[in-house]
């Protein structure tokens, strides 16, 4: 590292630019650029021939490791590196085309295309997440969304090989297919440096016919939508299209699977109600050991034999589903255990008598602390919600699970004498924290305990656990704790 330090110090723009050929294999294949186009150089500014070779072997390494995306780049054009070592990582901005949105209140943001070049409206919304794209684009939950990332870069590990998993579902993804309308980052990556990258994010969206835009100030649209709240907005290229609502439309009828599907051979039999189910509770379900069958939102359940009942995350208001909710009246008057998960906190409690409402801007990251009601303990969880339950004005029979502690909305409910529960968050993750993974097999323990004995406990009958009343915290003395 002791040549590169000295060519930080120099502060030339033709130091900083072979600092650049060496920290950025990928780029240096695309440019052409070889160990020996770096190493002649160094020689002139006066290093040995050791100091001038030691990083070769990790560009050669890089070169391997990117030949495959940048071939399929290739494939469909040559890459423009005129632009040299800029915000795009090496590709010059010049060429993608500039595009504009536009939000309802008037407000124009300008920024270039990486995606399709296709006109869309929809709602936008913001995601705090630094990682997880893929994860995120695919997630039912975001459909008829223009999704917004906060963390400025985008594209830069690509996008994964995803083959089918032992389920038959693709590894990696939430669903088969991209869910949102469009996404706008503040810059995006035109080179992906991964070791598992089949394929560049801007080739996956251009394939899905998903337009993306890159170059717009997200802190300021950000700030924007945290005053205002989610607004309609729409990506304009040459042809203009009118603002939508997609709150107005059954969201969930355009995700949820079309016949029943099953996955899986356990002792317990689960039946999923798909609202928009993302492919990371299938397998956390699976995983534990039970045949869990999906149905579609609209599924008579009341023809169905299992030992649990599950309601999945989902799209848009859950006033749209009084058809699920209808349902789910039914169920709430068994004894079968039920458990659900965002849409489904929502849908199960419209059920038992609660009302939703719609948030400013929603709670969509990987990092939003709830409480246990119950224990006291604080998670980490990753979300994805734009309504609420609104539970100030609850049944008797029914209490608050979780509470978030940044906004003190509902993120649960338990019912105090049957084996009922929900939650407002993602306990499967993907992305994000895996803290509450547990709940699954929380439910599947009742759903057993319901098929040994015909009966079982509610969730609410187990608590409260020891409660901590005082915190000892270890560390070194002095200003190093401080940050902890």
């Amino acid at each position: 590292a002791t040549p590169f330090r000295h060519l930080t110090r120099t502060g030339s723009r033709a130091c900083r630019m072979l600092k650049a050929l060496a920290l950025r294999p990928a780029a240096a294949r695309v440019l052409g650029a070889k160990a020996g186009v770096v190493a002649g150089p160094l020689a002139a500014l006066g290093f040995s021939s050791q100091q001038r070779s030691f990083r070769a072997p990790q560009l050669e390494h890089g070169q391997r490791a990117m030949s495959s995306v940048v071939q399929k780049a290739n494939a469909g054009g040559s890459l423009d590196a005129g632009g040299g070592l800029g915000g795009t990582s090496g590709v010059s901005k010049r060429t993608d085309r500039k595009c504009t949105l536009v939000l309802e209140d008037g407000s124009v943001f300008s920024g270039q295309s990486f995606g399709s070049e296709a006109s869309i409206a929809g709602e936008v919304v913001f995601n705090t997440g630094m990682v997880g794209y893929v994860e995120n684009l695919t997630d039912p939950s975001y459909k008829g969304q223009i999704l917004v990332t906060t963390y400025p870069l985008l594209g830069n590990y690509g996008v994964q090989n995803s083959p089918p998993d032992e389920l038959g579902l693709p590894t990696g993804m939430e669903s088969s297919r991209i869910q949102v309308d469009a996404i706008i980052c503040q810059d995006y990556c035109h080179l992906p440096s991964h070791w598992n990258a089949d394929k560049t994010l801007s080739q996956w969206l251009k394939e899905n016919n998903v337009p993306g835009i890159y170059g717009v100030d997200t802190r300021a649209l950000t700030k924007k939508l945290r005053v205002h709240g989610s607004m309609k907005g729409k990506i304009v290229f040459d042809e203009d299209v009118p603002l939508r609502d997609p709150n107005m439309l059954n969201l969930v009828a355009s995700v949820s699977t079309k016949v029943p599907i099953t996955y899986g051979s356990g002792d317990v039999h689960i039946l999923a109600i798909d609202c928009g189910i993302k492919y990371n509770i299938i397998r956390s379900l699976v995983s534990a050991g039970v045949r869990l069958t999906v149905v579609p939102w609209d599924w008579d359940i009341k023809k169905e034999r299992y030992d649990g009942l599950f309601i999945s995350n989902g799209p848009g208001d859950p006033a749209m589903c009084e058809a699920t909710v209808e349902n789910l009246r039914w169920a709430l008057q068994q004894d079968t255990p039920i458990f659900g998960i965002c849409l489904g906190n929502q849908l199960m409690a419209r059920a038992a008598g609660c009302s939703t409402y719609k948030l400013k801007f929603g709670n969509r990251g990987h990092n939003q602390p709830v409480k246990d009601m119950l224990t006291d303990k604080v998670y980490i969880t990753p979300q994805n919600h734009g309504y609420a339950v609104d539970h100030s004005d609850m049944p008797p029979e029914w209490k608050p699970y979780f509470v978030n502690i940044n906004d003190l909305t509902n993120e649960g409910l338990v019912h105090v004498s049957k084996p009922f529960f929900s939650v407002q968050f993602h306990p499967e993750a993907s992305g994000g924290p895996e803290d509450t993974g547990f709940l699954f097999q929380k439910f599947i323990d009742k759903a057993r305990e319901y098929k040994r004995q015909g009966h079982a406990d509610s969730v609410y009958q187990t608590g409260p656990y020891f409660r901590n009343k005082k915190v000892l915290i270890l560390g070194s003395p002095g200003p190093p704790i401080r940050p902890a």
